[in-house]
C-alpha cells in the first residue's frame, strides 16, 4: 500500500516519519524506512523526526532539553543505513518546548511552494 501510494502521488513533496525518540525504532519503524528506500520518488523528500526529545532529560536547573541517548542514535543511524534512507534528515523535536519546531515548519514550508 505504501509503496503504490508513494509511486502515484505525484504532488507529493515530504514524507515525515514520526520516531519516539525514548525507544528508537521498532521494527514497524524499520519497516517503513525499507520500503521508504525502496520506492520513494526522487522529488519527495523523506524527513526522520525524532519525537518526545524533551522526555529524555533535564538540564542542571530542571528544565526539560532535547536529548536523545547514544544507543537510540545508534539504533537509528543502523536501521537507516539497512534502509537505505542515510540520505534523510532528522529533527529532533518536543511538542513541550517547540524544540525542532521551526525545522518541521521549513519542510512543509517547502512542500507547500513545489
Amino acid at each position: 500500500f505504501r509503496a503504490e501510494f508513494l509511486a502515484e502521488r505525484e504532488t507529493l513533496r515530504v514524507v515525515f516519519h514520526l520516531v519516539d525518540a525514548r525507544h528508537g525504532p521498532v521494527d514497524e519503524d524499520e519497516n517503513i524506512m525499507e520500503q521508504i528506500g525502496q520506492s520513494l520518488p526522487r522529488h519527495v523528500t523523506y524527513v526522520i523526526v525524532l519525537t518526545k526529545a524533551d522526555k529524555n532529560s533535564r538540564s542542571h536547573n530542571g528544565r526539560k532539553v532535547g536529548k536523545v541517548s547514544k544507543k537510540v542514535m545508534e539504533d537509528l543511524e543502523g536501521a537507516m543505513r539497512r534502509a537505505k534512507v542515510l540520505f534523510a534528515p532528522v529533527i529532533l523535536t518536543s511538542a513541550e518546548t517547540r524544540l525542532g519546531r521551526d525545522d518541521v515548519w521549513r519542510y512543509l514550508k517547502l512542500a507547500a511552494e513545489t
